[in-house]
C-alpha cells in the first residue's frame, strides 16, 4: 500500500478519477474509463468506504486506483490494505514512517482479502 500526506494528495478534474462520497453505492457508478476512485472517510468512526472499497474489488471487479482519503488513521491501514485500497491519504499531522511499520505487525493473516481471496494455508506449497 502506497501512503502519502495530505500534502501529496491532490483532487483531479477529470473524468478518469471518481470522489465518492462515503453513502453512495458503487453499483450505480459507470466505471469504464475509471482510474482512480477516491473513497472519503469523514471520521475515523465511519466505516462505510471499507465495504465501499470491497463492493469496487470483487463484486464490480474494478481494478483502478483506490485511495482512501479523510480521516485516515495510521491503525486503520492493514485493514484499508484488505479491504482493496491501494493508497491511504494520512491525515495532518500523522507520521507516513510510523505509519508504514503498521504493515511490520501483522505479516500474515488467516483469511483471505478483497484482493487475494484464497487464505495462506490453501496455497500450494
Amino acid at each position: 500500500m502506497n501512503i502519502i500526506s495530505a500534502q501529496e494528495h491532490q483532487t483531479v478534474d477529470s473524468p478518469a478519477v471518481i470522489t465518492l462520497a462515503n453513502d453512495a453505492d458503487p453499483r450505480t457508478l459507470d466505471l469504464s474509463g475509471v482510474t482512480r476512485i477516491d473513497l472519503q472517510f469523514p471520521k475515523f468512526t465511519d466505516g462505510r468506504a471499507y465495504s465501499q472499497a470491497f463492493l469496487l474489488r470483487r463484486r464490480l471487479g474494478f481494478a483502478g486506483e483506490l485511495r482512501a482519503t479523510g480521516d485516515v488513521l495510521i491503525d486503520q491501514l492493514v485493514q484499508m490494505q484488505r479491504t482493496g485500497f491501494d493508497v491511504a491519504v494520512l491525515r495532518e499531522g500523522v507520521d507516513a514512517s510510523a505509519a508504514q511499520r503498521q504493515f511490520e505487525r501483522f505479516a500474515g493473516f488467516y483469511q483471505g482479502s478483497a484482493v487475494g481471496t484464497q487464505p495462506p494455508f490453501a496455497k500450494a506449497a
